[in-house]
């Protein structure tokens, strides 16, 4: 629930009813990132806006995800129209929570025009506050909220789902041990947790993580104290108590081998079958992607482990989208999976070393092969819902660009045997009402922290060129 907005003052006729509950008066957009926004605030009112009913009336009939999270929130409040009238407000739980319907105020001396939605969403607001009330606006629209802050209306972002970004999970910390200590590990094949009692560690961001703090799949770089060219690294087990060595594929992974710590780390979760969710977060160029399918198809086309590689993206334009595309579904998708095309081209180029057998087609020819036996899937994630997906290796690239909402409906379709892997760069971020904090992505990685079957790696080295590594450090 969103955080205490500052009391505002109200007459003592007023004070009696509303000394404790608050009155959220919640924007469209809220509704559409997240159709169940209007059951997360317990023992308070939600208002809504009679303009925002009628604002999503218009995106209902969109087959995108604001469209169904529309019709959600309208089956919603048809629902409880059964319980009382909306414009009175209806009590939905025990703790006194309600929603209400509430029409536009003619305020006198409302200093916006009331021509505009976004204004008649506010005077609601603007007319709960002048009453006294405890009034709350909650927008992801920053221009709203700063609206409000000129006329002297608490407001906030939506913040039920979400996470602190400058804290978030990394997937690996490093500690300081001894010698005997990193060569047990590998002479054992395996590290008691108890013998890292009292030893400190550290995360990227500083922080200070104990033994006992570790959660399964972490990652575990070990120094020596006396000499810090002896290193080791190691991955908590499960909850076994036991840390397990990481020396990495010995033989490169359909013709790719991890170029720096970290690749290793993730390397090591995409092959492991126990771990059925990975997720990757980093900057551009740090090998997210490529590893993904270099596993993904290790697994499906060389071991056989799984029936298909399904590789998808969210369609989400870089800067001003570009129209309406010819062809069919295939010619269409094709401008926006190609960064897709683009890995899986060089995976069986013949510079990459991914396939051992003397072939003459080209690179293309074999890339529409794998695609016309179904070993090889792209396809946008407007046709995830409602499917369910067994035995395959599932990557979503760009899972940055989703709202939590979002990756909940994609990783609920994960069906017996799927692994899935999701990357992104939360830095990067196009969808106007998501940023770092709020993203499906980094909701995901926090709230999986500490599951056997999920791991994650937060990659920092560029290794996708010199220049990429310099644009990405200084620009």
């Amino acid at each position: 629930m969103p955080r205490d907005a500052s009391e505002t003052s109200r007459s003592p006729s007023q004070a009696a009813g509303s000394a404790v509950q608050k009155h959220f008066v919640l924007d469209t957009n809220v509704l559409l990132h997240n159709p169940q926004s209007i059951f997360k605030f317990e023992e308070h009112e939600v208002v809504i806006p009679l303009t925002v009913i009628e604002e999503l009336d218009k995106f209902k009939k969109n087959n995108d995800e604001t469209g169904r999270n529309s019709r959600q929130v309208i089956r919603s409040l048809d629902k409880l129209r059964s319980l009382g009238h909306l414009f009175e407000g209806v009590k939905w739980n025990e703790q006194g929570g309600s929603i209400r319907i509430a029409r536009t105020e003619n305020l006198s001396g409302f200093a916006l025009e009331l021509d505009q939605n976004d204004n008649r969403i506010l005077s609601v607001a603007a007319g709960l506050h002048a009453k006294g009330l405890r009034t709350i606006f909650i927008s992801k629209d920053i221009n709203a909220r700063v609206k409000c802050d000129a006329l002297g209306i608490p407001s906030e972002d939506f913040e039920a789902d979400r996470v602190d970004a400058d804290w978030l999970h990394s997937g690996y910390c490093s500690m300081t041990v001894p010698t005997d200590v990193i060569d047990s590990l590998y002479q054992e094949r395996q590290l008691p947790r108890t013998l890292l009692d009292g030893v400190v560690a550290r995360t990227p961001d500083g922080e200070q993580v104990r033994a006992d703090d570790l959660v399964p799949n972490q990652f575990v770089i070990l120094v020596d104290e006396t000499d810090h060219s002896h290193t080791g690294l190691a991955r908590v087990l499960g909850n076994t108590g036991h840390l397990i060595p990481v020396t990495g594929p010995r033989k490169p992974v359909y013709g790719v081998m991890a170029r720096n710590v970290q690749q290793t780390m993730a390397l090591d979760l995409l092959l492991d079958d126990d771990v059925k969710l990975v997720t990757l977060i980093g900057p551009a160029g740090t090998g997210k992607t490529l590893l993904a399918i270099a596993a993904g198809m290790q697994k499906v086309l060389k071991e056989e482990r799984l029936d298909k590689l399904l590789v998808a993206r969210p369609i989400m334009p870089l800067g001003r989208d570009i129209g309406y595309l010819p062809g069919d579904k295939d010619e269409k998708l094709s401008m926006w999976m190609q960064p897709i095309f683009d890995n899986v081209s060089y995976l069986l180029s013949t510079r990459s070393g991914g396939h051992n057998e003397a072939e003459s087609r080209s690179t293309e020819q074999r890339m529409d092969q794998l695609m016309a036996t179904g070993k090889l899937i792209m396809e946008p994630l407007t046709y995830i819902r409602g499917r369910s997906i067994p035995h395959q290796f599932m990557i979503v690239d760009e899972a940055q660009n989703l709202s939590p909402h979002e990756v909940k409906t994609i990783v609920s379709r994960v069906g017996d045997g799927t692994k899935i892997v999701m990357c992104g760069d939360i830095g990067q971020i196009d969808n106007p009402y998501l940023d770092a904090a709020s993203n499906g992505l980094a909701h995901l990685i926090e709230r999986m922290k500490g599951q056997t079957i999920a791991g994650h790696v937060t990659m920092s080295k560029t290794e996708r060129s010199e220049l990429a590594s310099l644009a990405a450090e200084i620009l």
